[in-house]
């Protein structure tokens, strides 16, 4: 039996840093940006997140594709 995987949703997601615990560690929080384009390039992805929190004070860390797909037995 084959498996096809169909694509439900695509979303991006940016850590970035908030600022510093008491002892110096960095404070990460995640905003999510979701129903994406499922076709967007990487490329354009990485842009704009960039782009976005360009306007921010607060420094990316991450820039994660998330994708999600259901899975059906043929």
């Amino acid at each position: 039996m084959s498996v096809q995987s169909i694509p439900l949703n695509s979303a991006l997601v940016v850590v970035y840093q908030a600022g510093l615990t008491a002892l110096g560690a960095p404070i990460k929080k995640q905003k999510s940006l979701n129903y994406l384009r499922f076709d967007a390039s990487d490329q354009a992805l990485h842009d704009a997140a960039h782009t976005l929190f360009g306007l921010s004070q607060n420094p990316v860390v991450e820039v994660l594709n998330r994708k999600t797909f259901e899975l059906i037995e043929e």
